[in-house]
């Protein structure tokens, strides 16, 4: 028998923390480096934010230059935007992680 009292879930300081929108939100996204990787996650997340602005984009190859890691700094309007970035993104073949 456990004699440890129980927790109350959804007090504040046991509750997950919230995102409060708008906010600036970075999406990070790991891939096979092929040629076409790079445009079809710009076009996944725009297609849900709009053009976005070349400064809040960073680029980093792997090691061997195999895989490359792209973060995506966007302007999110809400949970529903951020889901359907999420689905869009996970149907591109060579994405392996988003994050």
């Amino acid at each position: 028998m456990d004699d440890e009292p129980e927790r109350d879930l959804s007090s504040p300081e046991e509750a997950p923390p919230k995102i409060e929108f708008p906010c600036l939100y970075p999406i990070k996204v790991i891939g096979h480096a092929v040629d076409t990787f790079r445009a079809q996650v710009l076009e996944a997340i725009e297609r849900h934010t709009g053009a976005i602005d070349p400064n809040l984009i960073q680029l980093k190859p792997s090691k061997h230059s195999n895989y490359l890691s792209i973060t995506v700094t966007i302007a999110a309007t809400g949970e529903p935007q951020l889901q359907s970035i999420f689905s869009d993104l996970k149907e591109i073949e060579s994405v392996k992680l988003v994050l």
